[in-house]
């Protein structure tokens, strides 16, 4: 759980871990190749049309978990949404992404504890 940010972060719930994450597990290893790239607000959308109770910070929490135990092998994202590729070109590239954004997170720790221990 990430402080501030605690009903975003928390554990996945009963429902959360025996409903809604079954349901992203098949839905998303049908999404083979960008081309079929699905967004976390077209996730939530299609979801609550179908009664789910769902959020975007949940669904990625979801999906965090997902990867975390490797439930669908090879999923990737970005702006156009998740999806699994056998593209090592595409697995460079959500590397890439990954470490520019750890490396803007670093930059903000950093001027964090500068204020901290300047204030």
């Amino acid at each position: 759980m990430i402080p501030t940010f605690e009903n975003q972060t928390h554990k996945l719930t009963e429902y959360e871990y025996n409903v809604l994450m079954p349901i992203l597990v098949v839905g998303l290893k049908k999404k083979l190749g960008k081309s079929k790239a699905v967004t976390n607000p077209k996730i939530c959308t299609s979801l609550k049309q179908k009664g789910y109770k769902v959020s975007e910070p949940r669904i990625r929490k979801i999906i965090y978990f997902i990867r975390q135990y490797n439930l669908v092998p090879m999923l990737i994202a970005s702006s156009k949404g998740y999806w699994v590729t056998n593209d090592v070109n595409e697995i460079k590239d959500w590397l890439e992404s990954l470490k520019s954004r750890i490396k803007a997170m670093e930059e903000r720790k950093i001027y964090a504890e500068t204020m901290l221990y300047t204030y």
